[in-house]
């Protein structure tokens, strides 16, 4: 796949990396030379310098032939309109853009793109930890009433079975992991403490779900 990272700093270089390294043809592009020390020494992406709100610097990199784009400038301006250019005038498939003001999310979304905010991500992750919440949101959805939940299986939940969070109507669950190996999604599956769980559910949803899993915790 032929993908573009537009902005090097440390997000966008992590991006571009870990995508040469899964085998994707990747170019990286910024308007500082000095941006692409942020690539590991063993990256072997093009690296193109220019204004990147610039079509000839977007055709150098190859966006007519691109299955994907990044936008991961420092901006929330320059973020929008690449992405909206890259969707709408070359018609990149995968388009997905950063997201620095949490006031500004809905001007991204008033243009249909993929967003990535990690201040709100962070900061909402930072709320439920601090409010003891059973049911931690790790990852938006395609809206903001939707998301991926993760849990964390107690001590006093050693030997439970899995199926009795299964059997719930308030989410779906995804996938289970012990020790960083992913667990078949058995009913009868024995659960042990440090278990992680991960959920699609709304928020709503995980509310429910949540008061559920204490009163579980508590039985």
């Amino acid at each position: 796949m032929n993908v573009i990272v537009v902005g090097c700093g440390r997000v966008g270089a992590e991006v571009a990396y870990g995508l040469f390294r899964k085998g994707h043809k990747v170019t990286v592009v910024d308007q500082e030379s000095a941006a692409f020390r942020n690539l590991p020494p063993d990256f072997r992406g093009l690296t193109l310098r220019g204004d990147v709100l610039t079509q000839d610097v977007l055709l150098r990199a190859g966006i007519e032939q691109a299955q994907a784009l990044a936008a991961v400038t420092p901006s929330d301006s320059v973020n929008t309109v690449l992405g909206h250019v890259a969707k709408v005038v070359f018609k990149v498939p995968n388009v997905v853009v950063r997201n620095f003001d949490p006031r500004k999310r809905a001007m991204y979304e008033a243009f249909q793109l993929q967003v990535i905010s990690p201040s709100s991500m962070g900061a909402h992750c930072m709320e439920e930890l601090l409010a003891g919440a059973r049911l931690r949101r790790v990852c938006p959805g395609s809206s903001e009433d939707a998301g991926l939940y993760e849990f964390s299986v107690p001590k006093a939940w050693r030997g439970r079975q899995l199926g009795e969070l299964l059997t719930s109507t308030h989410g779906t669950m995804i996938s289970v992991t012990r020790a960083g190996r992913l667990l078949p999604l058995k009913p009868d599956g024995p659960l042990e403490p440090g278990d992680v769980l991960h959920l699609s559910a709304t928020k709503e949803g995980a509310r429910i779900l949540g008061e559920q899993l204490e009163k579980l915790q508590e039985d």
